[in-house]
């Protein structure tokens, strides 16, 4: 079969209420004590910079956690989620209730800086493969909860997503063949137990690449690849199925590995070792 492109992942509104919701709950708790001792009618008006450059990523979510806290707050923007954004430069106010506006000050910036920080650090993966054709894709090595969140960021900071989880793609990996038989048989089974989900294949040498094309999956993934076994499996492979490198990818080896003719990277990178940017929000 023919693969659909790779998906963009939307979060809903249920998504960020869901994850607002949590974040509050754990660092409001029972109430926050600190904001009590200002008088509960006083106004404020806030506003939140960026210390460095980057890519915004995360305006839902920090609307929705002040919407959850006053919905009177009213949050102005001056960037959208994709937007560079440089340092010093003003990324949004808000203004109303002082109270609510320093108790949802933390949860806020900690979903922007770290949806931003995935955002920027995408970015600077999508400029080193420039030009090749080549997507680079995430993996499901995110922060617990928060898939659909840095998923989203990736596609802000122009890279791709991958499958979002165990349900919507099989992914078949050397326990799964060792446990079902062989690379044969797993993709069989995969085709009757779920027709028209995407089969992708994760092989270890050309030999394997060569038994899943003949088993008909749909991509195969080249785990831990030299540079010329993936130029190989490309020749090898001539269309047959997608093709999807994974492993030892670095900013130092990922073009190298794109000019082989690879259609994808995936890179646990994008999501796991991100650095959160730094944002800081003072009262006007």
């Amino acid at each position: 079969m023919t693969l659909p492109p790779p998906q963009t992942i939307r979060p809903s509104d249920s998504d960020v209420l869901a994850n607002v919701r949590a974040a509050l709950a754990e660092d409001v708790g029972s109430g926050d004590i600190t904001a009590a001792l200002i008088p509960a009618a006083a106004k404020a008006s806030a506003r939140v910079i960026t210390r460095e450059d980057g890519v915004l990523c995360g305006r839902a979510w920090v609307d929705r956690v002040f919407a959850e806290l006053d919905p009177s707050i009213t949050v102005d923007w001056t960037a959208r989620d994709g937007d560079r954004i440089v340092a010093g430069q003003q990324l949004f106010t808000a203004s109303g209730n002082a109270r609510a506006l320093l108790t949802g000050e933390r949860s806020a910036l900690n979903f922007l800086q770290l949806l931003s920080g995935t955002a920027t650090s995408c970015q600077r993966y999508a400029a080193l493969v420039a030009g090749t054709g080549v997507k680079l894709l995430d993996t499901r090595k995110t922060i617990p909860g928060l898939r659909i969140a840095q998923k989203y960021a990736v596609t802000c900071g122009g890279c791709h997503n991958h499958r979002i989880g165990l349900y919507d793609a099989f992914l078949i990996k050397e326990n799964h063949i060792h446990a079902a038989g062989s690379i044969a048989s797993a993709v069989q089974a995969a085709r009757q137990y779920a027709p028209g989900k995407p089969v992708e294949v994760e092989v270890e040498n050309l030999d394997e690449l060569e038994q899943a094309l003949a088993a008909g999956c749909d991509r195969a993934m080249l785990d831990n690849f030299s540079l010329g076994q993936m130029a190989e499996a490309v020749r090898v492979c001539a269309g047959r199925a997608e093709l999807e490198a994974s492993g030892n990818v670095t900013e130092q080896t990922l073009r190298p590995i794109a000019e082989t003719g690879v259609d994808f990277i995936s890179i646990g990178a994008l999501t796991k070792d991100c650095k959160a940017l730094d944002l800081s929000m003072r009262l006007l």
